[in-house]
């Protein structure tokens, strides 16, 4: 079966691309991870502006959706040019804030971007909570609204800032949509991954392109070649894979998509390493940025051996 995006899926993609483009997302993520958050949250209003976090949430809010092809279109953009913050934590509290009651009240400002939000345990660590008004924390009573945050802990993703979230708070709802927020969670999950893995692509083609050794491109190697045909052909096998769990929707489709795209991008990871050699490892070099996102976004919303087990549980 093929997926293919319409034209206005498409221009969607372009625009999106030759926005983040001009951004200097290295610089921002830099200053992201020292606690800058100025030209992050500057380009969060803008990418807030597109339309991205309306795509999650109702027309009946403020919002354009829910759409989640569109919402996969663009996280493989965002992914692609690694924007900082709680980008797949605000699609998840939206899910989370879609009940009566709720809904009204919190849908709108996420729709509009002007309130970023982050989710986790109660006590747990939540992605970029210094930086999030909006802070929900799924406890064992429900969701509740967490008060504040501890101190600020490094990350292997330096666009990814850890906070404990505080207990207690206001109790939202003691029956949150959990299954549905890991659903939607998982989707961008795995559309970010897809674009970091064919950012690392492309960008690893052009070096191996301009490196030279023994008089001629590193990339007329045969075994470079061969390592670069294996990721290009497990990304391309990922899209078809993202999009389909777009369109259902079913938590297994997801769960796969989840497991094909953050494995190809690992592994299309591993190989830019290679192949970049020993500068690859250095944090001043921009590969960096993407090779520790393919890691981090691995294991986000689920490791490999979760997802693994809601596929088995939704073909049983």
């Amino acid at each position: 079966m093929r997926f293919l995006l319409d034209t206005e899926q498409r221009a969607f993609a372009r625009s999106l691309d030759a926005m983040l483009g001009a951004a200097g997302t290295p610089d921002v993520i830099r200053d992201w991870s020292r606690g800058e958050r100025a030209g992050g949250l500057a380009l969060w209003s803008r990418i807030a502006g597109a339309g991205v976090f309306a795509l999650a949430v109702p027309e009946a809010y403020e919002g354009l959706g829910p759409r989640p092809v569109d919402l996969a279109v663009a996280f493989v953009e965002l992914g692609r040019h690694a924007v900082p913050g709680p980008l797949v934590e605000t699609v998840a509290a939206a899910a989370l804030l879609s009940g009566p009651g709720l809904a009204e009240r919190f849908l709108p400002a996420l729709a509009a971007g002007g309130s970023p939000a982050t989710v986790a345990p109660e006590g747990g660590y939540a992605v970029d909570g210094d930086a999030a008004p909006l802070r929900l924390a799924l406890a064992a009573d429900g969701l509740r609204l967490a008060p504040g945050h501890g101190p600020v802990r490094p990350s292997l993703d330096p666009a990814r800032r850890l906070t404990r979230l505080l207990p207690g708070g206001e109790l939202l709802t003691s029956r949150p949509a959990a299954d549905r927020a890991l659903c939607w969670a998982r989707l961008a999950t795995a559309a970010q991954a897809l674009g970091v893995g064919l950012a690392l692509l492309e960008r690893t083609v052009a070096y191996v392109g301009q490196r030279v050794q023994f008089g001629v491109p590193v990339g007329s190697f045969q075994a470079v070649k061969h390592r670069l045909a294996d990721a290009k052909t497990a990304l391309e096998f990922a899209r078809p894979l993202v999009l389909g769990a777009a369109v259902t929707m079913s938590p297994a489709d997801v769960a796969a998509a989840k497991v094909g795209a953050c494995e190809a991008a690992y592994t299309t990871a591993r190989t830019a390493l290679q192949l970049h050699g020993a500068i690859g490892y250095t944090a001043e070099y921009d590969l960096s940025l993407w090779l520790t996102k393919a890691r981090a976004l691995r294991s986000a919303w689920g490791t490999p051996d979760d997802c693994r087990a809601e596929i088995l549980r939704g073909h049983a």
